[in-house]
């Protein structure tokens, strides 16, 4: 697939405040700039039922879990987690691990995301899935084995095999990159959480971790260690300059303060939250005042139903809104560099579907009517790259991925 600048023809555009309309070119190396007609480019794209805004970006994804969409419903979390998704994980293998992540990403492209930050087993099954079809992401894998052996021991070959992927780099021209997992200080000693922090050390790669997700585990944590979980990690040592802390629901402004000294990414998950009655989700208003870097992510589709960040952006500014009494949180304009920080990638969304109507003067309703309403995705592209055009996706064929995905699914759940 040829990369290069493309232009726009007769389009809205939106990468700030205020729309832009006319004739723009979206340069292959993520800028953009107004058309004069006469530019060398690789394609020329009727943009007059097409918005352009930034591609959107899921700090925190389980990709794989496609496989166990819709399971466990009606589940709090640690029950979902023991009686439904770790018993069946048990039986998860590295081919189903692609099967999953294959069908992930298409949901993705399908719906204007260009990058994931993953956590999950048999990360070397992930990452080229990735790769190949064209957009970007971190691959965080775990440092143990899985299923744990029943007499507790461990052979050292999930790490010994996470090190060597860490020391190979990145994928796809430096677009997919390999990280670190350690699941959530419940699940993972002390000894486990260093191992994970002194390996993303070593690698200079991204260190990913569920944190403070329910009352409970937070409860459990200050029984335990005398200490709230992001202060225990942060007691111990674990924090790198490049921390990824999914959740953050039930912190206390210390830990605010502590997360932003660390310059850790806290990943605001509402759906999955909600959905599992965690009782609390972060405050956004909270940690900003803290001076934490907060970014959206869908969770897994078992926790979620759903990897439409689009979707996700909604419900966190209406919970935020909700839980604060302050119907100015996160406004339209707010919640899309939210959804969308540091995005260099475009997407184009249909403005003849009847979500997005009206326009408002001067296009002043378009990102609202997306954000709110939704919309048609019908471009992607990356690098300058189209993964996506017209509405159909073009590296992947998703009606195939759909097949095996349900062929998968059936050979999963044999026996259970």
């Amino acid at each position: 697939m040829e990369s290069g600048d493309r232009r726009v023809v007769d389009t809205w555009l939106h990468d700030g405040s205020t729309p832009y309309r006319g004739d723009v070119i979206l340069h292959a190396d993520g800028g953009w700039s107004p058309s004069n007609g006469d530019e060398d480019v690789i394609d020329v794209i009727d943009g007059s039922s097409k918005f352009v805004t930034r591609s959107l970006q899921n700090w925190h994804t389980h990709l794989p879990m496609m496989l166990n969409r819709s399971m466990g419903e009606g589940l709090d979390l640690m029950s979902w987690l023991n009686t439904s998704i770790f018993p069946t994980e048990k039986g998860v293998t590295r081919e189903f691990v692609e099967i999953g992540a294959r069908a992930a990403v298409a949901e993705m492209i399908s719906t204007g995301t260009t990058f994931a930050c993953d956590m999950y087993h048999f990360p070397s099954s992930i990452a080229p899935v990735l790769a190949d079809s064209g957009i970007r992401g971190i691959v965080c894998g775990p440092t143990t084995e899985w299923p744990p052996r029943e007499d507790g021991t461990d052979d050292g070959s999930t790490l010994k095999e996470l090190d060597e992927l860490l020391s190979q780099g990145s994928l796809g021209g430096g677009r997919v990159e390999y990280g670190v997992a350690t699941h959530a200080v419940y699940t993972c000693d002390e000894e486990v959480l260093m191992r994970g922090s002194d390996l993303a050390r070593k690698h200079d790669s991204t260190l990913h971790i569920h944190t403070s997700e329910t009352r409970d585990e937070v409860a459990n944590c200050h029984t335990e260690k005398g200490m709230y979980p992001i202060e225990y990690l942060d007691s111990i040592g674990y924090f790198t300059d490049k921390t990824v802390c999914a959740h953050c629901g039930w912190v206390t402004k210390k830990e605010m303060r502590i997360l932003a000294r660390h310059s850790a990414k806290c990943v605001h998950c509402p759906t999955s939250n909600q959905k599992l009655a965690c009782g609390g989700t972060m405050s956004y208003p909270a940690m900003v005042e803290a001076g934490a870097d907060v970014r959206l992510g869908t969770d897994g589709v078992a926790s979620n139903n759903s990897l439409d960040l689009r979707k996700e952006a909604k419900i966190a500014s209406l919970i935020q809104r909700h839980d604060h009494w302050d119907a100015s949180i996160l406004d339209p304009d707010e919640t899309w560099r939210l959804a969308t920080k540091g995005s260099v990638d475009w997407v184009t969304w249909d403005i003849d579907d009847i979500r997005m109507r009206p326009y408002g003067v001067n296009g002043r309703r378009l990102l609202a009517n997306l954000l709110y309403s939704d919309s048609r995705c019908m471009d992607v592209f990356v690098d300058g790259v189209a993964v996506r055009k017209d509405g159909v996706t073009v590296t992947l064929d998703e009606r195939k991925v759909g097949v095996d995905l349900e062929n998968a699914a059936r050979e999963y759940y044999k026996g259970i």
